[in-house]
């Protein structure tokens, strides 16, 4: 009998086909590990990569609620004939307009900055802003105002009005705010206001010189009073 009668040969066959499939085995699980750190990781998104390069604007949140009258209201028409003589014109943006300029003078004016002022007022409007801002400096007083908020602005009324030969266009907005404002002496005690946030109504007068043939038209603040 051979030395080759006595190898098992079912055996042999096994362990080659198992160093086979084990060889393959290790091939297979070589690839997937190279390219698993690049499939596992983050894999950014087109929407993703735009965010990042190009961020969207923030949206300023409305602080303030805006009532504007009905078309078919007598406040609406006018608004509606306003629009017509004055191109671009919408009371929604008017609004928008109307509550940055309010936090401008009512800054202003607790400053004392004349230069603010008179981009906001009518000539006649400044002159009444800056005798209370003159009796106060003489007066060695300060003023102290912080607007915590605006609720609510409403246009209450609107109309045409005719000032030294030019047709003037009106409208009267009611504004609620949220105020801390006080008035100190030279001492620094309070004479008027309180360290509370208060609720104050303003009615504001606001004008402007319209007509088709005129360029854009800026609107003034015309009168103020507490409402």
């Amino acid at each position: 009998m051979s030395v080759l009668e006595n190898i098992p040969y079912d055996i042999v066959v096994f362990a080659l086909l198992s160093l086979v499939l084990v060889w393959r085995l290790r091939a297979v699980l070589g690839r997937r590990i190279d390219v698993g750190p690049q499939a596992v990781g983050p894999v950014p998104s087109p929407v993703r990569q735009e965010r990042a390069e190009t961020p969207l604007p923030v949206a300023e949140e409305p602080d303030a609620r805006f009532d504007i009258p009905q078309p078919g209201t007598r406040v609406g028409q006018v608004l509606a004939e306003i629009g017509a003589s004055q191109p671009g014109f919408k009371p929604e943006i008017f609004l928008q307009n109307t509550q940055k300029a309010f936090r401008a003078v009512v800054t202003a004016f607790a400053e004392g900055d004349r230069v603010a002022l008179r981009t906001y007022l009518t000539a006649e409007a400044f002159s009444s802003f800056e005798a209370a801002i003159v009796a106060r400096e003489e007066a060695r007083q300060k003023q102290r105002t912080e607007i915590v908020g605006l609720n609510s602005l409403a246009i209450v009324d609107a109309f045409f009005s005719s000032i030294n030969g030019h047709e003037k266009a009106r409208i009267d907005v009611q504004i609620v705010s949220r105020q801390i404002s006080i008035l100190n002496d030279v001492g620094g005690q309070p004479l008027i206001g309180t360290e509370s946030v208060t609720e104050f109504s303003d009615l504001w007068q606001f004008e402007s010189e319209t007509g088709r043939d005129l360029p854009p038209s800026t609107w003034h603040l015309a009168a103020a009073r507490a409402a």
